[in-house]
């Protein structure tokens, strides 16, 4: 084995082998302890191994890391003639080749990102590896085989839904086409295509510049034309039907993928049965511009099926929430997480599978809600005392969380206090304290996660819990609507700003909503005895109308799902939108209104 450097800055001090198969070399390369499990990364098209190079700097610390160049690919040799070289039974006999020689005696885990997934499914499926793979991850890459089987489907029981997602994927499929043209994608990758690629997947995919694609890639993409041409036809044409998966399958699909639509995994669970699935906001190159939750995925898979074989305790509750798929293990910072909505929301993103960071001013309130987490569904829970209108309190904590914790992906400003009173009766102090907390604290925690997120340049989402005080005029409540109202349009603003940078902004905004708020609330312009009887007075009608805060908890999700910029929640809080929208004099009427306390 020789020692040398391998690719570029993420692979640097790797160990590198030649593996010699059917009368081509494998470039291999290796990194982390050769005693821990093996994982072994497959690239796809037009890429080297290099486009791993993010992935494996994280996993190198607990695994043995392995990445060879497909071949024709980097700096693994090409077959002559190509035509017929890169079949999938060929493929095979390079993915034995490379096991057997980095690990021999032990299952390996498999990874595959688009064609390095398509290969990996033929490697997980055929009977002569069985027995070699322990558990198979596949990122942007279906089985051929099924996707055969899935066309016939739609073909044969052609129903609008299914000639539709056809023609979607169809319209997707554009490249594969040009591909088994002759001559011309060769021509158009070793001349302006190969030089302008960089530029296209830095603009299209938000791809960071840096050492990848490689020099190579004129010739990789060239040489990789034969893996459709060989492949795709052929398999479509005559699917096999005995294409079961025999090791555990973790399917990551990004949502945002230009080239694969999501329908086509809709029958996974005949080919795979019990298939862990994921989901996230990116584009096809995932490995490039989501590393860290790949790689945390990768890790939690593959340290799962560890401890399965070690026969280690099962773990604590599995996640099942609905959303389980998309935020299994991300990291959600809520504030105000000791009660109502913020408890609500740090139990939705527990069951859901998020590591959860529980704030809030009541130490105790906001462990007992981390305890519970853990109880429900977080693979980890943390709590954190803070005040988050203290500037330098909540810069102490994002620097502890990122620190140790890591970068949040979810964060949800949640943390906020009631005022009601006229605006002559509400002292300058009564409003600093208000919009410390309801304004400052947005403030403080959407420019310290949020400039995070943006520096790790992977995306996100900050959810600002506003209100519809925010759009409702009340004589009652001057300083709460306004603070409101601010956070409302700042959310706008850093939507607007952050887009960019793949970091979703929502602002929620509930109606009356059955929390503690109304019992801390306070009552400006009236004595301690009166401010008591108001404030049992504005719970009674809040638990009357007995709206729950774990609905808004379950808004908070969506809009984060589907990145929505505005969020109405309970149906005072649509109406009061649409007037607003409307009929803002009806809604100027209304807010003249005497309160009912």
């Amino acid at each position: 084995m020789t020692m040398v450097s391998a690719g570029g800055p993420g692979l640097m001090g790797a160990r590198e082998r030649r593996v010699r198969t059917g009368g081509i070399e494998l470039c291999v390369a290796e990194l982390g302890d050769a005693g821990r499990p093996t994982v072994v990364l497959v690239h796809g098209y037009p890429d080297s191994k290099e486009v791993w190079s993010e992935v494996a700097a994280r996993l190198a610390d607990r695994f043995h890391v392995v990445l060879y160049d497909v071949r024709g690919h980097g700096r693994s040799t090409a077959p002559r003639p190509l035509r017929g070289g890169f079949t999938l039974e060929k493929l095979t006999d390079d993915f034995l080749a490379v096991i057997d020689a980095v690990s021999p005696g032990e299952p390996v885990h498999l990874v595959g990102h688009d064609w390095g997934s398509v290969q990996a499914w033929e490697f997980v499926t055929v009977a002569r590896t069985e027995g070699r793979i322990a558990s198979f991850t596949s990122m942007s890459g279906p089985s051929l085989d099924h996707f055969g089987h899935w066309i016939r489907r739609r073909t044969k029981r052609p129903t609008p839904r299914r000639v539709g997602q056809l023609l979607g994927q169809g319209a997707k499929s554009w490249y594969v086409y040009m591909l088994h043209t002759p001559v011309l994608p060769e021509l158009a990758w070793r001349g302006p295509l190969g030089k302008r690629w960089p530029k296209i997947l830095q603009r299209l995919e938000k791809v960071p510049a840096g050492d990848y694609p490689t020099p190579s890639l004129p010739s990789d993409a060239a040489h990789g034309a034969w893996l459709y041409r060989d492949n795709v036809r052929s398999r479509l044409g005559r699917p096999r039907e005995d294409a079961y998966a025999h090791a555990p399958v973790q399917l990551i699909t990004p949502l945002g993928d230009a080239f694969l639509s999501e329908r086509l995994y809709d029958e996974l669970e005949r080919w795979a049965p019990g298939a862990v699935r994921r989901t996230l906001p990116a584009g096809h190159w995932i490995p490039r511009t989501r590393p860290d939750r790949v790689a945390d995925w990768i890790s939690g898979f593959v340290s799962a099926d560890e401890d399965r074989k070690a026969g280690a305790p099962a773990p604590g509750p599995v996640a099942s929430g609905r959303h389980a798929d998309r935020f299994g293990g991300q990291l959600v910072l809520v504030t105000g997480a000791g009660s109502g909505i913020g408890r609500a929301t740090a139990f939705a993103f527990a069951e859901a599978g998020a590591r959860v960071v529980a704030v809030d001013r009541d130490g105790e309130a906001a462990a007992r809600t981390a305890r519970t987490s853990l109880l429900i569904g977080s693979p980890a829970a943390w709590a954190e005392t803070a005040d988050v209108g203290d500037e330098r309190a909540m810069e102490k904590l994002a620097a502890k969380v990122a620190a140790e914790y890591g970068v949040v992906d979810v964060l949800v400003n949640n943390a906020g206090v009631g005022l009601s009173g006229s605006f002559l009766d509400t002292t300058p102090e009564d409003w600093r304290k208000v919009l410390d907390v309801n304004l400052w604290g947005v403030i403080h925690g959407c420019r310290l996660f949020g400039k995070l997120m943006a520096e790790r340049g992977q995306g996100g989402h900050i959810v600002n819990i506003a209100s519809a005080a925010a759009y409702q005029p009340s004589r009652t409540l001057p300083a709460y609507s306004t603070s409101k109202a601010a956070v409302l349009m700042l959310s706008e603003c850093l939507r607007a700003e952050l887009a960019g940078r793949d970091i979703g902004v929502s602002a929620v905004c509930p109606g009356f909503v059955d929390t503690g708020i109304t019992t801390a609330a306070r009552f400006a312009g009236v004595d301690a005895v009166e401010e008591e009887r108001r404030r049992k007075r504005a719970a009674r009608l809040y638990r009357l109308r007995g709206y729950p805060p774990e609905k808004v908890a379950d808004a908070v999700l969506r809009a984060v799902v589907h990145d929505q910029a505005v969020v109405p929640v309970t149906a005072e809080a649509r109406g009061t939108r649409l007037l607003h929208r409307f009929a803002p004099r009806t809604l100027r009427a209304i807010a003249r209104m005497e309160p009912p306390w």
